[in-house]
């Protein structure tokens, strides 16, 4: 606790003798012990400090920059009617400082490159909250779209086109799954440009992609389809089997979940339809056969289910 001498007093005994405790965020009397004020705001920075080399290193002023401002936060603007001392300034002092508010503006969009990113960003923010991607992602997407505008791949193309398909390398990247028709939902552009997009973000930019797992599609499509929590767990095993034998290289990991996910349903008979399982996949039904037979292939020996019992139910 801090003590201070400030000009309040207590309403109580009327001293003036108050100790602040930022701690509990209370001012109480020293003499009498009354809370004189309690919820005080703590204006200090949320970093901590142990040395003056540390703190001024982590001194800053206004918003932290970030990659999802066209201008990246850094920028300054003309803003308020008073000088230094509070007073409201003179009539013509305020006409000049409109008119250099006015080409202060106009100079931040002069080139073509900032007008870009002022145009993207906002549709990045506007995909991003749509999808509910956290903050990293939007960095992330962000900056593949600015390496993209450097290396001029968007000149003559659409660039609602070129943030949606950064989304998806942002998301492919950092291992959320997000599928590419979740994202064009959410786009303007149509489901073809954004994959023609990618597949040139991909080629041009030269980006290294990880290979989906099936296992991270299996909460999204059985809450999709309401299963019960084994029936979920029973497909994670089925898939993880199958891992161990090579079964799943090669082949859709939305398709091969579909499969897990319906092989459980009826080995815990909890039952669903092969057309809302491909639909919550966002597959056909004749890929969710096929991947079915490729997971009983690889597990006829382990599962518990009869082979002839399998083919009676897929045919």
């Amino acid at each position: 606790m801090k003590e201070e001498t400030v000009h309040n007093k207590c309403p109580r005994c009327g001293s003036t003798h108050l100790i602040s405790d930022p701690e509990n965020g209370e001012m109480v009397c020293a003499s009498c012990g009354l809370v004189v004020e309690e919820e005080l705001i703590d204006r200090g920075p949320e970093w901590r400090a142990f040395t003056a080399d540390e703190k001024q290193s982590r001194t800053r002023t206004g918003l932290g920059m970030s990659y999802t401002l066209y201008d990246k936060g850094l920028s300054t603007v003309f803003n308020g009617y008073r000088d230094a001392q509070g007073n409201r300034i003179k009539d013509e002092t305020r006409i000049k400082m409109d008119r250099l508010r006015k080409y202060d503006n106009r100079s931040k969009f002069d080139e073509t490159w900032k007008r870009n990113l002022s145009i993207a960003m906002a549709e990045l923010d506007r995909v991003a909250a749509a999808l509910h991607l956290p903050q990293s992602i939007k960095e992330q997407a962000a900056l593949i779209y600015r390496r993209a505008l450097k290396m001029d791949l968007i000149r003559g193309r659409s660039i609602d086109a070129f943030v949606a398909a950064s989304i998806y390398a942002a998301c492919r990247q950092s291992r959320i799954p997000r599928p590419l028709k979740e994202i064009t939902k959410a786009s303007t552009r149509e489901h073809s440009e954004v994959a023609r997009t990618y597949r040139l973000l991909i080629r041009e930019m030269k980006l290294k992609m990880t290979v989906d797992d099936p296992l991270k599609f299996i909460p999204s499509i059985a809450s999709k389809l309401n299963l019960r929590r084994d029936t979920e767990q029973y497909a994670v095993d089925i898939l993880r089997r199958a891992k161990e034998r090579q079964g799943l290289t090669g082949k859709d990991p939305r398709g091969i979940a579909a499969a897990a996910l319906y092989m459980a349903c009826i080995d815990n008979n909890d039952k669903r339809i092969q057309k809302d399982v491909a639909e919550a996949a966002g597959t056909t039904e004749v890929t969710l056969r096929n991947r079915l037979r490729g997971l009983e292939s690889t597990l006829k020996s382990l599962l518990d289910t009869p082979e002839k019992e399998i083919h009676q139910i897929i045919d």
